[in-house]
């Protein structure tokens, strides 16, 4: 049996904390609010400096639904709360800071800090498409008293297409548990849901070497765990995968399983195979908006990949749903699936145009990262006007930092899926821009507005 513990010298397991209190002081205006807030976020980028903890008290002065302003266009990243325009990096850093508190507050909930002691233990090996790749089967785990953890597949090219040195690597989520392992307790063998239906469930291991054929001939290697294995993906979720571990956060199933792919890229920064310095986060539909989630909070992914994600991924909430463009939007998705969101979401029931942000603050937030949306233009269940908007208003930030090229778009035709030409797509940017390969291909198309619905 051979264990081997990631690096966690910098981590540590904090202490649980309550819930953040939603109430606010009485009779205190909205504007008031947002002026204390925005001083207490000021104090807060000091305490970032001085490498101090201050995540557990600023959600408080934020302010309640209720007292929030109508806001129909999207909210400008590079405005301050109080209406101050970004003009130096060293802003932006604050001002990053400050949207990641409010979409922890307002849209995915608070997560538990990383716990700093991820060991891996090898369950099964085996070699895989006539040579061409080695599969290992992994548990990983870490937590209070190591009791947390999840199986993680690990598939890396070791044939004539396979490259010398440490390798490239995507991080995905998948819909379906490894071929012979049982899904855990309290979570179904696959999704219910329309994309885990229109692929087939693997039965070998073989079958899942197959999914992934197009990123291992090109010298990529793949970290893929089960996602119902971190949390449930129903309303009993908080019974199941981290959560009981960690009672006093108000984190959703999107935040619990971005924080699992974090958990592998602590495991993956004690991998000689690995290159840490090109770390991908993929998924599609709500593994999308999972992937979504993770780049725009872990820094040490180089490369955020979200396809078909839709409304509550890269799809801007305010050109999603009834009277707001069609499709799937905030109240069909909080309505269907609250149990991926934080509390504080489920709040703009009927009130989508009081968010303080939308969903192009995510994609922001990766920058000056590699950030690439995948969509079809055939699909029932994003609208890719949507997708669009989140694209134009995010680009102001990559253009900022002066990393345009950072920031890429694709639609393909086709329905809901992750397709070969998502793929192609995303493999070809990443080779063009994180391995630096001539590629010349072009990331800043738009469809006509016409076939974007």
């Amino acid at each position: 049996m051979k264990v081997i513990v990631a690096d966690g010298s910098s981590r540590r397991e904090e202490a649980l904390t309550s819930f953040p209190k939603r109430s606010q002081p009485p009779h205190v205006g909205c504007y008031d609010l947002l002026k204390v807030w925005a001083l207490r976020i000021v104090i807060a980028a000091c305490c970032l400096k001085a490498n101090t903890s201050f995540a557990a008290d600023t959600p408080n002065s934020m302010p309640p639904v209720g007292d929030l302003p109508v806001h129909t266009a999207l909210p400008d990243p590079l405005l301050t709360t109080d209406g101050q325009k970004i003009t130096t990096r060293e802003q932006w850093k604050q001002r990053r800071e400050q949207m990641k508190e409010i979409i922890e507050h307002y849209a995915i909930g608070h997560a538990p800090p990383p716990p700093g002691n991820v060991a891996g233990r090898e369950l099964e090996t085996k070699v895989l498409m006539n040579g061409e790749a080695s599969f290992r089967l992994m548990h990983l785990s870490f937590g209070p008293d190591q009791k947390l953890g999840f199986d993680a597949a690990i598939l890396v090219p070791t044939g004539t297409n396979a490259t010398k040195g440490p390798l490239p690597i995507f991080v995905q989520p998948s819909f379906f548990p490894m071929p012979g392992t049982a899904p855990p307790a309290n979570a179904p063998a696959q999704s219910t849901n329309a994309p885990s239906r229109a692929i087939p469930r693997p039965s070998t291991l073989e079958d899942v070497a197959n999914l992934y054929e197009a990123p291992l001939h090109r010298g990529y290697a793949i970290v893929t765990f089960y996602y119902q294995q971190c949390g449930a993906d129903n309303r009993d979720f908080r019974q199941t995968g981290f959560f009981p571990a960690y009672p006093g956060y108000d984190w959703g199933d999107l935040a619990a399983w971005a924080w699992a792919m974090s958990r592998c890229v602590d495991y993956l920064e004690s991998q000689s195979f690995a290159d840490k310095s090109r770390i991908i986060a993929l998924g599609h539909s709500r593994l999308g908006k999972t992937a979504l989630v993770a780049g725009a909070f872990d820094d040490r992914f180089a490369l955020v990949a979200p396809a078909g994600s839709g409304c509550g991924g890269t799809g801007a909430y305010r050109f999603n749903g009834k009277d707001h463009g069609g499709k799937e939007g905030l109240d069909d998705v909080i309505r269907k699936f609250p149990q991926w969101f934080g509390p504080g979401l489920l709040e703009f029931s009927g009130q989508t145009d009081k968010l303080p942000f939308d969903q192009h603050w995510l994609i922001a937030l990766v920058a000056p990262r590699l950030f690439i949306a995948a969509d079809g233009l055939d699909d029932n269940a994003t609208n890719g006007k949507a997708l669009a908007k989140s694209y134009l208003a995010a680009r102001s930030v990559f253009s900022f930092l002066g990393v345009p090229d950072h920031l890429g778009i694709n639609y393909r035709p086709g329905k809901h899926m992750l397709a070969p030409e998502d793929w192609q797509a995303i493999l070809d940017f990443s080779d063009q821009y994180l391995r630096k390969l001539d590629v010349n291909r072009r990331f800043d198309q738009l469809p006509p507005e016409d076939q974007l619905h």
